[in-house]
C-alpha cells in the first residue's frame, strides 16, 4: 500500500483548523451537523493548499526555462557581437593545450597561443566563493598580470568570466546575482577588467569583457578537479599589430 504524505503547506494548514475548532469538537454538546461543517470546511482548505501548490510549482519550472533560454540568448549575442572571432577561436585551442598538460594547473597559468598568449587565473585566487569582489590576494595578482601585459606592445585584450554548471543556490548569492551564473562570471571579468583599467599603460578602449557562465567549460563538468578548472577568469593579450 502506498503510504499517502500530506505535504507541508497542507499540515499547517489543518493544524490551523483543529486549533481553531477543538474548542467546538471537544466540547460535549458538539452536534454531527457542527462535526461535519467543521470537517468539510478542513477539507476545502486542504484543498486550496493543494492547488496552490501545484501552481507554485508550474510557476517556478516556468521561470527557470525562462531563464535558461535568457542565459543561452546572452551567450548567443556575445558570441555574434563585434569582438575579434579569431582572438575568440585562439583562445578555445586552450582546451587542447591544457589537455597536453602532465601536470596539476597552478593558481595562474599563461599560455602561448596563435596571435597572442593566454593568462588563465583560477577564481579561488580572485574572489570568495559566489563573490565577484576582488580579494586582496587576487589584487595583487592580478597587478603582476597587468605589468607583464605593460611591458610590450600588445593588441586586443579579452578578459572572459567562466563558471561551472552547479547552479547558485545558496538565497544570499541569488539575490546579488538574480541571473545566475551567466550574471556571476560577467561581473567578475568586469572586476579583473576594471583593475586592469586602473593600471597605467592599459586603456580601457582595447579591452573586451565577457561572461560565458558555465557555457565554454575547458573539461566535462563532473568531477570536483574539473570544476575546478571550468571556474576561471581567461585574459587573452592579442600581439600588437593583430
Amino acid at each position: 500500500m502506498t503510504e499517502h504524505r500530506t505535504p507541508r503547506m497542507s499540515r499547517i494548514a489543518l493544524l490551523g483548523l483543529a486549533a481553531l475548532f477543538s474548542p467546538l469538537l471537544s466540547s460535549c454538546v458538539v452536534s454531527q451537523e457542527d462535526y461535519d461543517k467543521a470537517t468539510s470546511l478542513a477539507e476545502m482548505y486542504q484543498d486550496q493548499v493543494h492547488s496552490l501548490e501545484n501552481e507554485n510549482q508550474l510557476l517556478t519550472a516556468e521561470n527557470h526555462r525562462l531563464l535558461s533560454e535568457a542565459q543561452d540568448a546572452y551567450v548567443r549575442g556575445l558570441q555574434e557581437a563585434g569582438f575579434d572571432t579569431e582572438a575568440q577561436a585562439r583562445i578555445d585551442e586552450l582546451q587542447l593545450r591544457i589537455s597536453e598538460l602532465n601536470r596539476p594547473m597552478g593558481e595562474i597559468e599563461t599560455f602561448r597561443v596563435e596571435g597572442g598568449y593566454v593568462t588563465m587565473i583560477r577564481d579561488d585566487l580572485l574572489f570568495a566563493s559566489g563573490s565577484a569582489d576582488l580579494g586582496q590576494k587576487g589584487i595583487e595578482a592580478l597587478k603582476g598580470v597587468a605589468d607583464g601585459i605593460k611591458a610590450s606592445p600588445h593588441g586586443q585584450i579579452l578578459v572572459r568570466g567562466h563558471t561551472d554548471s552547479d547552479p547558485i543556490k545558496r538565497p544570499a548569492t541569488l539575490k546579488k546575482f538574480p541571473k545566475g551564473n551567466i550574471q556571476l562570471s560577467a561581473e567578475r571579468a568586469v572586476a579583473v577588467a576594471v583593475l586592469l583599467f586602473e593600471q597605467k599603460g592599459i586603456a580601457s578602449k582595447d579591452v573586451v569583457v565577457m561572461g560565458f557562465g558555465s557555457h565554454k567549460p575547458l573539461r566535462p563538468n563532473d568531477s570536483a578537479e574539473n570544476k575546478r578548472l571550468n571556474r576561471r577568469v581567461e585574459i587573452f593579450v592579442a600581439d600588437a599589430g593583430e
